[in-house]
């Protein structure tokens, strides 16, 4: 008997120390789905919020009209740094709380372009995490796509 309510005693441990590491239980973090626009046919948030992380839809470069903008890869990536500048102040962070942006190109010839408008969005010490790759189209026929992750404060 003392041996079965000792592996019991050890088991709960194990349970609850397993609870804690996980964020198992009720220590999950809190689950917030982000929508500007709740009407929007686009069947994603903007962004959903677990924790203190923000992970942000991939922007494109489209005005409020989700036009795509003329004027090349350049003003669709300043156009989707400010989608993303938008979504990030709504929900108290900046880009230095990014933390990883993922860049999708129609054009992988565009990389040096697109770096030149992207670096000027974050601080020199705090240039986040990022991945970069070409695909073969985007949507609206867009240039190039940027996902973000975010540290809130």
């Amino acid at each position: 008997m003392k041996l079965l309510l000792s592996i019991i005693v050890v088991l709960m441990i194990s349970a609850r120390a397993h609870t804690q590491t996980t964020g198992g239980g009720g220590g999950m973090p809190r689950i917030v789905y982000l929508k500007a626009d709740t009407a929007s046919p686009l069947p994603f948030s903007d962004a959903v919020r677990v924790g203190n992380m923000l992970y942000l839809s991939g922007q494109i470069g489209t005005d409020s009209s989700m036009h795509v903008i003329s004027g090349g890869v350049e003003a669709e990536t300043r156009q989707a740094m400010e989608n993303i500048g938008k979504i990030l102040k709504k929900n108290g962070a900046s880009f230095d709380d990014v933390v990883k942006c993922t860049i999708m190109l129609a054009d992988i010839k565009d990389w040096p372009a697109v770096n030149e408008v992207y670096r000027t969005y974050f601080r020199k010490e705090r240039l986040p995490a990022r991945s970069a790759f070409a695909s073969s189209g985007l949507a609206l026929g867009a240039k190039i796509e940027i996902e973000c992750l975010a540290a809130l404060p």
